[in-house]
């Protein structure tokens, strides 16, 4: 039986073949195998456009004309990444996940994600086929063999999994969710270490509905989410398991739209992410994934594919995937209903911002001022001396050395720091010995002065500061340059970028709450792009953007999405360009999840080759003492390395000890 989703609809990419004849199938595509070459186009218009069962049917009627093993001599015709995705085709499901775990199982080292995402997001009839394939196929039994290659909680959990035995009632005791709730906050936050066996009893047993509403119940009860207390409580693979199992628990759709949006962004290609999450939704929930993907990424999964990949291999995927949601009228409405509960649940989650570098316990000003004088005193320089100073002391307690260290030396310690240290340390150091306000107002004079303007610092400084930061950046500028902030702005940019720049640079956001009806009506004025005139649009996005407060702009933003099935992003790369689309999609990103634009502006700064080093030292010198801390958890999250592991590998000597000291921890 086919697969459903909402209300009951059929919600794969792949159907079954009309007029479907499995004989003319298998001689079409012995046709185009035979002779030298093969017609690959043909053999993937024809597999990935028939479902996996009437595939079984060609592979069984291909054996009874030819007496030849169809997938045999596919593995034969074809080759690389193609030929993998079209043998998985041919597979029936159960068979193609025994497969992909029995490939992360064997050789040297376990592909642990791999044995994750399977047994963390299949039903329980899809368990018990699995492990009824593993057995007929390898002649094996799969909980033997995942005993012998993993180990500790890990190991137990992925046991549970393959139990196949979480409850399926729909009828959820309140009281055994509150119980359950107490008993997870019982087991991680309030016990000194964890109790793993009651996390792994309760997410690895309960029904979905049930959790989910654990879920809330844990929230409500600890004031956090779930997965804050997995992360704070777990590590290594058994976090990375729990963490799977939360998300599909909360929405499997979202989970894989989340992996396959992995597997292509930034440099390289994970392929066998790609091929299994397409191979295996493509007859489940692909169309609910393309829906999640575009809501969530703010670009369809089919121009996601087409950029990333090629040849025969990427007409393959496209074809799984089934339609290109960036095209007129392709958006599905769904959509914006998937998008407004993402929204509300993390309007519920209060999150606290917290730095990674706190005052100094036992702080003595005086015998900090001596020890960076001895460090610069005579030949040579004891960096690590001046690192150990300067990155364990808050700014406040570093102004009171700079004082202390005058009064004391008669000596001005930052021409000191600048006279002995060079290069990116130097300006690492000097940034962080500044008061915030004259380092942003010294980041945004560099910005504007010499030949060009780098529009991307003074976006990235004005569009992600409050009123009371911007106020001290424009008095701090004042002092420093004898010129207005807003005067330098207005000679070095232009048109409506520098409106929205001083609009921003004014520092006089409403700092009200939400007000829904007005909220409403913003939502509407952004949502009118039909007039076709770009000057009225720019302008309503400025008087709205540069002037709400940002809970008010969420609310917009959740309205706008109702209305228009699009996030306001979208909208804005659609109708806008350059720097002024620049300029508002980080004020966007600013308001939804500020760490969060600071972790992909931190990973692009050292992905690739070479290091942005001017971006990282202003953002780990920026956010220090602000949301550090919470940088560091997003970025594990979405670029599934630390900040700390990414600093240490793309940097390099003192420099990199600096700005570890800041990072504060590898997560």
């Amino acid at each position: 039986m086919a697969p459903t989703g909402k209300a009951g609809r059929y919600r794969g990419s792949v159907k079954e073949f009309p007029n479907f004849n499995a004989s003319q199938d298998a001689e079409a595509l012995y046709n185009a195998m035979k002779g030298f070459g093969s017609d690959k186009e043909a053999i993937l218009d024809l597999i990935t456009s028939r479902s996996n069962k009437q595939r079984i049917e060609i592979s069984q009627a291909y054996k009874s004309l030819y007496g030849k093993d169809l997938i045999a001599d596919l593995k034969r015709e074809l080759t690389g990444k193609f030929e993998r995705l079209i043998v998985g085709l041919m597979r029936p499901l159960a068979y193609f996940d025994a497969k992909e775990i029995k490939d992360a199982l064997q050789g040297i080292g376990t592909d642990e994600k791999c044995l994750i995402e399977i047994l963390a997001s299949r039903t329980n009839q899809q368990i018990h086929n699995l492990v009824e394939a593993y057995r007929d196929a390898y002649e094996r039994e799969l909980e033997a063999d995942v005993l012998g290659d993993t180990s500790g909680h890990f190991k137990k959990m992925l046991v549970v999994l393959l139990q196949g035995t979480r409850e399926e009632d729909d009828v959820v005791s309140e009281d055994l969710v509150e119980q359950d709730a107490k008993d997870l906050l019982e087991a991680g936050d309030l016990k000194w270490g964890t109790d793993e066996a009651q996390f792994i009893y309760i997410l690895g047993n309960r029904s979905k509905q049930h959790l989910r509403l654990v879920f809330d119940e844990y929230l409500k009860i600890s004031g956090k989410p779930i997965e804050d207390s997995i992360r704070g409580e777990l590590s290594g693979d058994i976090e990375k398991l729990m963490m799977a199992v939360v998300k599909c628990i909360r929405s499997t759709p979202e989970y894989f739209a989340e992996r396959l949006y992995k597997a292509m962004k930034g440099l390289g290609t994970k392929d066998n992410t790609l091929i299994r999450v397409m191979v295996s939704r493509s007859e489940i929930d692909m169309l609910d994934i393309r829906e999640v993907f575009r809501t969530k990424y703010e670009k369809s999964l089919h121009s996601m594919i087409k950029d990333d990949t090629s040849g025969e291999y990427k007409k393959a995927l496209l074809k799984l995937c089934g339609g290109d949601d960036d095209a007129a009228g392709e958006f599905f409405p769904e959509a914006a209903q998937v998008a407004y509960r993402m929204w509300e649940l993390s309007a519920v989650a209060k999150v606290e911002l917290r730095g990674t570098v706190r005052p100094a316990a036992d702080f003595n000003a005086d015998g900090d001022a001596k020890v960076l004088r001895k460090a610069m005193k005579g030949l040579g320089t004891d960096e690590g001396a001046i690192i150990d100073v300067v990155t364990q002391r808050s700014n406040a307690q570093r102004q009171e050395i700079l004082r202390t260290y005058k009064s004391h030396f008669g000596r001005d310690l930052m021409a000191d720091l600048k006279s002995e240290l060079s290069g990116s340390l130097a300006k690492l150091i000097l940034g962080l010995m500044m008061t915030p306000a004259q380092f942003d107002a010294k980041q945004l004079k560099k910005a504007m002065e010499g030949a060009g303007t780098d529009e991307n610092i003074l976006i990235e400084i004005l569009a992600t500061r409050n009123n009371r930061e911007i106020q001290a950046i424009n008095e701090a500028y004042k002092v420093a340059y004898h010129k207005s902030l807003e005067d330098a702005l207005s000679s070095d940019t232009s048109g409506h970028f520098k409106r929205i720049l001083v609009s921003l640079a004014l520092g006089n956001r409403d700092e009200g709450g939400e007000d829904l009806t007005r909220a409403h009506e913003d939502a509407k004025k952004l949502s009118d792009v039909s007039s076709g005139d770009s000057t009225s649009l720019e302008t309503r996005f400025l008087s709205i953007l540069c002037t709400r407060s940002y809970p008010h702009l969420r609310r917009v933003f959740q309205e706008f999405i109702k209305m228009t099935n699009h996030d306001v992003a979208h909208t804005v790369r659609k109708h806008m360009s350059g720097d002024v689309r620049d300029a508002f999609v980080a004020i966007v990103r600013s308001v939804k999840d500020k760490p969060a634009f600071f972790a992909d502006k931190l990973y692009d700064s050292m992905k690739g080759i070479g290091t942005d080093e001017r971006t990282l030292t202003r953002i780990m010198v920026s956010r220090s003492e602000i949301d550090l801390l919470n940088i560091r958890r997003v970025f594990k999250e979405m670029h599934e390395k630390s900040l700390h592991h990414m600093i240490e590998k793309d940097t390099s000597g003192d420099y990199c000890k600096a700005l570890l000291a800041i990072c504060g921890g590898d997560d």
